[in-house]
């Protein structure tokens, strides 16, 4: 027997995958996953056939008056009589029998009124009981702002994400593990867990920071999905991304492509699909992890003639840990080498099993190259996405993730903004991190000028003071006067907690090595593009050991500047630039408070001086080495000398400035330095294998026949790698 999809089903009844599974389990107690469940063929007639009949009953009653009969009673008005009309002779049994029909009705709904009404009240006493129960106990406190992340929240009350998910939506709220909550819905949440909520408190300047919601009723609208493309590299994410844009820009937007913004929006269906165009590379796995954090969903690249690699694993783990729901491609079916089946059994392991052997994972069969089946995968994305209900309010005031940031010689600090919710328009004052601005000019993916973008639009923005982070928030504030005093409140509080963590100077941090205490060596990071920033603070950081730890307190794209030395100066941190030289100011500065300052042009000089760096920095290992054991026989005391043994060397041999153990019976009694080594009568140096000689201990005289003396050494190894 042939089933039938739900969605596909859903899109012959025109309603949507989300509503079909409600009415499913509701009206026909068919349980469903989701959108890629099937149905039987049977059924899916049988609930056609329902849905139609129900549809076109509506439409009639919809057009016919209801019957006097059927009609609600009215109650009459005090002192009065209900009056009632005599019915002719002629219509009275048909009256009669509408009456009928009427006092049935009536019956049933006063029933299923009065079960409601008693079903309330069990609801009220149960909820009674329970704050009974819970007033016995604890309640715990946590604190947030206006919103906070479903993710977040969960973390905060200590329960499984998809348990927080769950009440959620027994609270009427559909929200992603990545989406934002508002205060009141997060304190209905926290209540079933025995858990108040409160607001922080900000004091100075954060009291100025409104970030207004919007109306006290949010207008929450559908916004289009945000796509992060990942995989291995060679595995074509680069080639997929391209066949996407292309096949969904017209001939007059393509004309107008002429800058890469690290994301870009397209129409599919008459709905709009964002992808964030994240780099691939091992180096990038930290920047990649954040997208993925603002991502609602991933399309994972496999390679059918490859299978699964490092990175595909690597962003795997990502999208689990994220709870960021996959998409998978099999890209590259174009090859003859190709085996989809072997993909599909790899990664069924992974415990992502595709959807046509019986599991939930939609895996589309691709070839970017030929531009096969990109229509079909980008309509698995939507599908995706439309029972994820992502909505926002584009009425409230902007906020949103840092994508990418760079230094433009013409036109200063330039960012790529990813709006998430709210509408950012030209005009509006910005807090990103410790920088803010102004928005003097905005442009889409298309680099086309626009005014203002609403929830899951990039574009790019200039008029920022400084070079923002990427992954930083942005939040619009009320004007550029409240923005300033935030940013710089930020920067003090982050200057404090540097300096609150410890001050030293090189010398210090030679001293504490060589005292054998906790060893740490922070950089500042500065180059021309966020990009660059991000690889070589992965590289760096990947370095560091137990014993020395590499801490990148600080990066960013632009030119080193004072207030990169002043952090430097307090962190006791080496400034480290790629592709940039410090202005006059801050080489006037990092002169007078002796801060050195490193450039490059080849990253990886930079990571080969590090780890030189390092090497110098780190202990050698110290490697205990057995030189030889030597075993007592005959024991002599001299009254001049004290004791000494006569022994025979029984494996390797013994020197003269050896350490030495005695051991007796296995347990070692002694640890110490030989006083004496004799051949004979003679001092000797050494004594090998297989040779007798005399020895004595320095300070220690208890010496016995069957005793083990072993000779050791303690060898300092240097470390050639790391």
């Amino acid at each position: 027997m042939s089933k039938l999809r739900v969605y596909e089903l859903a899109k012959e009844l025109e309603i949507t995958s989300k509503e079909l599974i409600k009415i499913l389990a509701e009206e026909f107690d068919i349980a469903v996953k989701n959108h890629m469940s099937v149905v039987e063929e049977e059924d899916a007639q049988l609930i056609k056939e329902l849905m139609q009949g129900t549809k076109e009953t509506t439409e009639e009653s919809s057009k016919k008056p209801a019957p006097e009969a059927l009609a609600a009673p009215v109650p009459a008005k005090e002192g009065e009589t209900l009056r009632k009309e005599e019915p002719s002779q002629e219509n009275a049994p048909a009256k009669a029998g509408e009456a009928e029909t009427a006092k049935s009705i009536v019956d049933a709904y006063e029933e299923e009124l009065q079960e409601k009404v008693n079903n309330q009240a069990k609801k009220r006493k149960r909820g009674r009981n329970k704050k009974s129960d819970g007033e016995s106990k604890a309640v715990e406190v946590i604190t947030m702002g206006e919103t906070i992340m479903v993710k977040e929240l969960a973390d905060r009350l200590g329960k499984p994400y998809n348990e927080v998910i769950k009440t959620l939506i027994m609270n009427g709220v559909m929200a992603a593990i990545n989406q934002e909550v508002d205060f009141e819905t997060a304190a209905k949440v926290a209540e079933k867990y025995n858990v108040l909520v409160e607001k922080e408190e900000v004091g100075g300047l954060d009291e100025e920071l409104i970030l207004d919601e919007g109306s006290e009723d949010a207008q929450l609208m559908k916004r289009p999905p945000i796509v992060t493309v990942m995989g291995h590299v060679d595995h074509g994410k680069t080639s997929l991304l391209d066949a996407i844009r292309h096949a969904h820009v017209t001939d007059q937007e393509a004309g107008g492509i002429t800058q890469h913004i690290g994301a870009y929006t397209v129409d599919v269906q008459g709905e709009k699909i964002t992808f964030l165009d994240t780099p691939g590379h091992e180096a990038f796995t930290q920047m990649r992890a954040r997208g993925s954090q603002i991502t609602d969903i991933v399309i994972l690249v496999v390679a059918a003639d490859d299978g699964i690699m490092p990175q595909t694993r690597e962003s795997i783990s990502h999208c689990k840990a994220a709870g960021v729901p996959m998409v998978v491609a099999i890209n590259k079916m174009d090859k003859p080498q190709s085996n989809a089946d072997k993909v599909k059994q790899e990664l069924a392991d992974f415990n992502l099993i595709p959807e046509d052997w019986g599991g939930d994972t939609i895996m589309v069969e691709v070839s970017a190259k030929q531009h096969m089946n990109i229509d079909k995968l980008l309509e698995m994305v939507l599908l995706t996405a439309e029972m994820q209900e992502l909505k926002a309010d584009p009425m409230r005031r902007a906020r949103g993730t840092v994508i990418e940031a760079q230094l433009d010689k013409g036109r200063g600090p330039v960012a790529t903004l990813l709006v998430q919710n709210g509408t950012l328009s030209v005009g509006d004052s910005i807090l990103v991190g410790t920088t803010y601005g102004r928005i003097r000019a905005m442009f889409d993916d298309k680099g086309k000028k626009i005014k203002s973008a609403g929830p899951s639009i990039p574009v790019e923005v200039l008029g920022l003071s400084e070079v923002p982070q990427a992954g930083d928030r942005f939040s619009e504030v009320k004007d550029e006067k409240t923005a300033r005093g935030m940013a710089n409140a930020r920067l003090v509080k982050e200057k404090s907690r540097l300096q609150s963590s410890g001050r030293m100077s090189l010398e210090d941090l030679y001293s504490q090595i060589s005292a054998g205490t906790v060893r740490e060596l922070p950089i500042i990071v500065k180059a021309d593009v966020q990009g660059s920033v991000e690889a070589l603070k992965g590289s760096l950081e990947k370095l560091s050991t137990d014993e020395v730890k590499v801490r990148v307190i600080h990066g960013g794209a632009g030119a080193i500047n004072e207030t990169d030395i002043i952090l430097a100066t307090a962190s006791n941190a080496i400034v480290m630039g790629f592709n940039v030289r410090p202005d006059n100011n801050a080489q006037a500065l990092a002169e007078k408070e002796k801060v050195e300052i490193k450039s490059y042009r080849i990253i990886y000089n930079a990571i080969d001086d590090v780890k030189a760096a390092m090497i110098g920095m780190l202990s050698p290992d110290i490697k205990e080495v057995i030189l030889g054991t030597v075993e007592c026989r005959q024991i002599y005391k001299i009254s001049s000398v004290g004791t000494i043994a006569g022994a025979y060397v029984t494996s390797g041999k013994v020197t003269r400035n050896a350490k030495v153990r005695l051991i007796r019976n296995g347990v070692v009694l002694y640890d110490g330095q030989l006083a004496s080594l004799k051949r004979f009568k003679d001092d000797v140096k050494e004594v090998a294998q297989g040779y007798e000689c005399g020895l004595s201990i320095e300070r220690f005289n208890d010496l016995k026949e069957g005793d083990v003396v072993e000779a050791y050494e303690m060898q300092e190894i240097k470390r050639k790698e790391l």
